[in-house]
């Protein structure tokens, strides 16, 4: 008695394991699109075309997956930022400007984040205390090293982290989390390879120069 040949094509979908990095990536895009209320697993099993109970297996619930989804996100972006404290040359102030055009880029590469963070920073949530804690206090106060220690040696005014943070992570990196409205107010595509780099040279040119201003005013002062 012959068998039924199985058919050629894709495996059934409870044979095929995503790679980690393949459903956490994915899980960032859904959290920051549909945010954590919004966001549901089995349109993230069907979507990734995995078995219905995959993410499950792999995560243990939403709430689980959504931290591992920030902890993945925040680890990679840490990777790529934090090698530039190591680049002094030029003095503190370059090396700023250096900070602020790859904070640029790295956004571009996966706007997804600062989405997240937009989501997530409306409302005071078990979410935010762990986002900000394990992730954006840290990184913030490690990249503004360079710049804190002007201040306190009275090189360079004063300026509120607050102040510099939101300038440079929702406002020069809107563009790629807004991309739809970027579009709209400006010619050719802001996710472009050019555009970005351009962008970037610019909102740091603009953060020095600003720095500098301020200084040479409170000295004349």
């Amino acid at each position: 008695m012959s068998h039924p040949k199985a058919r050629a094509g894709r495996p059934p979908a409870s044979q095929c394991p995503a790679p980690p990095e393949l459903i956490l990536a994915a899980a960032l895009r859904m959290f920051a699109d549909k945010g954590y209320e919004g966001a549901s697993v089995a349109a993230l099993n069907r979507k990734l075309g995995v078995s219905h109970n995959l993410v499950h297996q792999r995560f243990g619930s939403k709430e689980m997956l959504w931290y591992a989804t920030v902890d993945w996100a925040f680890g990679d972006m840490a990777a790529r930022l934090l090698p530039e404290l190591d680049d002094v040359e030029g003095g503190p102030l370059e090396q700023m400007r250096r900070i602020i055009r790859r904070f640029v880029i790295v956004h571009a590469e996966r706007p997804e984040v600062l989405r997240l963070i937009t989501v997530e920073g409306i409302a005071d949530s078990p979410r935010l205390d762990h986002l900000y804690e394990h992730h954006v206090a840290p990184l913030l106060a490690a990249l503004t090293a360079p710049l804190q220690r002007l201040i306190d040696e009275g090189v360079i005014a004063p300026i509120p982290v607050r102040t510099l943070h939101f300038l440079v992570a929702h406002g020069a990196a809107a563009p790629f989390s807004m991309p739809a409205l970027a579009r709209r107010i400006g010619p050719g595509d802001p996710a472009s390879a050019e555009a970005v780099a351009e962008h970037a040279d610019v909102v740091a040119d603009l953060i020095l120069s600003g720095l500098r201003s301020r200084t040479e005013a409170a000295h004349r002062a």
